[in-house]
């Protein structure tokens, strides 16, 4: 199976905008048939609405969301205008409220990073990667 993608142009809007991506990516999960079941499909949305809230509140909003669906794995890309790099605060910072997101994707994804925007644009994206659950007929 080839990669399939799919994208959903933002332009840095906060208002309504995780639970926008929240349906979007539940409707690519269901038209691909993600696998795993409700519990894996949840697992997914929080991890899209932790990085739409960090940029949100960290970046100005995202300017896009792209999935990347293939074989192995889901790419969820998120892009924004501030070139500023996610972190994770030290413990015990309690200067704002939250704090939490990063943790979320350390323990659901696979992986995640930032990367400077590709395109010359000022801004980053921050990726993910969720390991496609096994099917019932390959054995789990």
């Amino acid at each position: 199976m080839a990669e399939q993608t799919r994208r959903l142009v933002l332009g840095g809007a906060t208002t309504g905008v995780v639970g926008r991506c929240r349906d979007f990516t539940r409707k690519a999960l269901a038209d691909w048939q993600w696998p795993g079941g409700a519990e894996s499909v949840e697992d997914v949305l929080l991890l899209v609405s932790e990085v739409i809230t960090n940029a949100c509140l960290h970046a100005g909003g995202p300017r896009e969301l792209v999935l990347r669906h293939g074989p192995e794995r889901l790419r969820v890309e998120v892009s924004d205008g501030s070139p500023e790099i996610p972190r994770r605060r030290p413990p015990g910072d309690r200067t704002l409220p939250g704090g939490h997101g990063l943790i979320v994707l350390e323990r659901l994804a696979r992986g995640w990073g930032a990367v400077p925007s590709p395109d010359g644009r000022p801004g980053k994206t921050v990726w993910l990667d969720v390991a496609a659950p096994r099917r019932a007929q390959d054995g789990l």
